[in-house]
């Protein structure tokens, strides 16, 4: 057992176009998670996070938040088993 988890999580509200991906980014690289972020066609921001489980339970609480500019109206999020697929945290 590895004891990390993966965090997978749908964002909706004011979040493209505000630096909400910027802010994960920001956040997530504090935290030393690896995943990803990105913005999907329906104006949604999408990210997954692998680390420990506290982590990815503050990143879930900053993303409830968002940075300043953003709307978040409600987050979608369940847990998952690690892979340890990524090196890093990026934007996509």
């Amino acid at each position: 057992m590895t004891g990390k988890a993966r965090l997978h999580a749908e964002v909706y509200g004011e979040v493209q176009g505000v630096g909400f991906r910027a802010f994960v980014l920001r956040r997530a690289m504090g935290l030393a998670l690896t995943g990803w972020v990105r913005n999907r066609f329906d104006g949604s921001v999408e990210l997954i996070a692998e680390g420990s489980r506290a982590a990815l339970e503050s990143l879930l609480a900053d993303i409830g938040r968002g940075p300043s500019a953003a709307v978040v109206e409600r987050v979608e999020s369940g847990w998952e088993d690690a892979t340890s697929e990524f090196r890093m945290f990026g934007l996509r």
